[in-house]
């Protein structure tokens, strides 16, 4: 029996997992990964980095992407909630422009699979956030690129809270539109 629910999205490569949570009055267990179900389900990569941040309300970190090493990347939530997605920047892809946004939360224990190559964002919906994912390159800061996060090209709905003002970094207010990516 799979640990594992795989659900295809509308853009190649970006899959929802969901982990099977066994659970009683102690608590739970689950899998978060593994090798051999993800690469039934199609997703037949190396992972070689982990990542963790920490987020407040109303942070939004996006969309970025690494232009020399692509990172393909299982992202989930460990505390709070947020919305995440992944965009097609790929020119030769019939879904370029299009995005898949899904909450990721630690109630649903969701994560969410993007290959490499997608750009990458995520807003937190909760008073704060642990935000953990595996990546399959290694993280060049000389590789670094990203999308406005709020291009009317892609037209992201963003489940902003409107008693909340959206707090970007200042490298993630100055990214271009899709249009003028190189």
């Amino acid at each position: 029996m799979s640990k594992f629910t795989f659900t295809k999205t509308d853009i190649e490569g970006v899959m929802i997992v969901e982990p099977s949570v066994f659970g009683d009055e102690r608590g739970y267990f689950m899998e978060t990964y593994n090798e051999k179900e993800f690469k039934e389900a199609g997703i037949d990569v190396l992972f070689v980095q982990d990542n963790q941040s920490k987020s407040v309300k109303g942070v939004l970190r996006g969309l970025h992407f690494q232009t020399r090493h692509p990172q393909g990347k299982l992202v989930r939530v460990t505390k709070g909630c947020v919305f995440d997605v992944a965009v097609d920047i790929d020119k030769d892809s019939p879904t370029y422009g299009k995005y898949v946004g899904v909450v990721l939360s630690e109630e649903n224990k969701k994560q969410l699979y993007l290959k490499a190559g997608m750009a990458h964002g995520f807003y937190v919906m909760s008073d704060e956030a642990e935000f953990v994912y595996k990546c399959t390159d290694f993280y060049d800061p000389k590789g670094e690129g990203g999308v406005m996060w709020n291009d009317p090209e892609i037209g992201i709905v963003w489940p902003i809270d409107e008693h909340t003002p959206v707090t970007l970094s200042e490298k993630d207010q100055k990214h271009p539109l899709l249009k003028d990516l190189k």
